[in-house]
C-alpha cells in the first residue's frame, strides 16, 4: 500500500501517463454523423463540472506529472467562461503543453486570445473541403467559417496547428489528397482517423463505411511520397506519422481498427461529468465528481483516488464494427 504521493502515473503494464484528455463540454454546435446523434440528450447541466473543479483535476494531473492537457469536448469553444479555465491552465506549474481540439466554429474570433493564453497546439476537425459534403457531414457546420477559423489559427502561430479528418467510405475518402494539399499549403499538419465505433449511430453502417488507414496511405503516396517517422514519442498523441521530403506538413493515421496504439498509451480521458475513462474503447473508470463534492474533499484525495485508478488502465480495447457498439457512450460524452 502507498503512502506517499507519487509524482508519476504508471499504470500496471508499466506505462507512464503523461497526457490528459479533459472534456470541459458534451455539448457541440455542428452534429457530426460519426460524433453524436442529431437529437442528443446531452448532459443535465448540474452533473457537469464547473470551471473551478475542471481546474482542480487538471492541477491534480499536473502535480502527478501529466505535461500535456488537451481539452476537448463537445466543442470546448462554447462553453460559457471558458477562456478564464484556460488563463489559469496555462498558468499551472509543470504543464509542458496545453492543447486544444476544436471544429474551427469559434476560432477566427479567438485564436489571438487562446495563444496569449497558453494554448499552443491546436487540432481542427475538418472532414471535407465540398461544402454539401461538410454540411452533409457536420449537419450543421459551415465550410467557409471553419477555414476561416484554420487561417486564424496559422496567422496567431501556435507552435503546432494540425488538421483532424475521419474518413468514410462512400462520404469523403476521394477527398484525401486535395486534404494533404490542404495543409500543405499552410504548412500544418493533417491526420487521417478511422471512425471509432462508439455510441448507436442510424447514419450509415460502419461496416460499410470503414476505411482503414493502409488504404488511405496508399491513396495518398501515389501523389505525395511518404517517409515514415516511426512510433510516437513524449506527450504525442496516437498518430503514426509520416514525412514528405518536398514540405513541412506532415501526415498522420490513427488507426484504432488496423494497427492499435494501446501498447504505446500514454493518456487517459475525463469526461465533462467527471469520469475518469482509463481506455477510450472500455469502460473501466472512476468518478471523480464525487471527490469533487464531497464534503471532505482536498487536493490530496483527489490525486490519491487518480494514482490508485491507474490499477484498472486495460492493457488494450478491441473494436470490431461486425458487433454492436460495446461502449454506448457517443465521441462527444466521451471527450474527443
Amino acid at each position: 500500500m502507498k503512502s506517499t504521493l507519487p509524482n508519476t502515473l504508471i499504470d500496471q503494464f508499466q506505462r507512464r501517463v503523461t497526457y490528459l484528455r479533459l472534456s470541459v463540454t458534451d455539448r457541440c454546435d455542428f452534429r457530426c454523423v460519426y460524433c453524436m446523434a442529431e437529437d442528443m440528450e446531452f448532459v443535465p447541466k448540474a452533473e457537469v463540472l464547473s470551471l473551478e473543479e475542471l481546474y482542480q483535476v487538471a492541477r491534480a494531473f499536473t502535480e502527478l506529472g501529466v505535461g500535456k492537457i488537451r481539452l476537448t469536448g463537445g466543442e470546448p469553444l462554447i462553453r460559457n467562461n471558458v477562456m478564464s479555465l484556460i488563463k489559469r491552465m496555462g498558468e499551472l506549474p509543470g504543464l509542458d503543453q496545453l492543447a486544444i481540439t476544436t471544429n474551427g466554429s469559434q476560432l477566427q474570433r479567438l485564436a489571438p486570445e487562446l495563444k496569449a493564453s497558453g494554448v499552443q497546439r491546436v487540432n481542427i476537425s475538418l472532414d471535407s473541403l465540398n461544402p454539401r459534403k461538410f454540411r452533409h457531414l457536420t449537419r450543421h457546420g459551415n465550410l467557409d467559417q471553419v477555414i476561416a477559423g484554420i487561417d486564424a489559427a496559422v496567422a496567431a502561430g501556435f507552435k503546432g496547428i494540425k488538421i483532424n479528418a475521419v474518413v468514410l467510405k462512400g462520404r469523403n475518402e476521394g477527398e484525401v489528397v486535395e486534404l494533404v494539399k490542404f495543409a500543405r499549403q499552410r504548412e500544418i499538419d493533417i491526420a487521417f482517423i478511422e471512425e471509432m465505433p462508439l455510441g448507436l449511430i442510424d447514419d450509415h453502417d460502419r461496416v460499410l463505411t470503414f476505411c482503414s488507414s493502409d488504404e488511405l496511405q496508399d491513396i495518398i503516396a501515389a501523389s505525395f511520397p511518404l517517409h515514415p517517422e516511426g512510433d510516437p514519442q513524449g506527450f504525442s498523441g496516437p498518430a503514426r506519422f509520416y514525412s514528405m521530403t518536398d514540405s513541412a506538413s506532415r501526415v498522420g493515421f490513427i488507426s484504432p481498427h488496423s494497427n492499435n496504439f494501446c501498447h504505446l498509451c500514454n493518456r487517459v480521458r475525463v469526461t465533462v461529468e467527471g469520469r475518469l475513462l482509463l481506455c477510450l474503447g472500455n469502460e473501466h473508470s472512476i468518478d471523480l465528481r464525487e471527490i469533487l463534492r464531497g464534503d471532505d474533499y482536498s487536493l490530496e484525495k483527489l490525486k490519491w483516488a487518480i494514482v490508485n485508478a491507474m490499477d484498472i488502465k486495460p492493457e488494450r480495447h478491441y473494436f470490431d464494427n461486425s458487433e454492436a457498439p460495446q461502449i454506448v457512450r457517443f465521441m462527444n460524452m466521451t471527450g474527443g
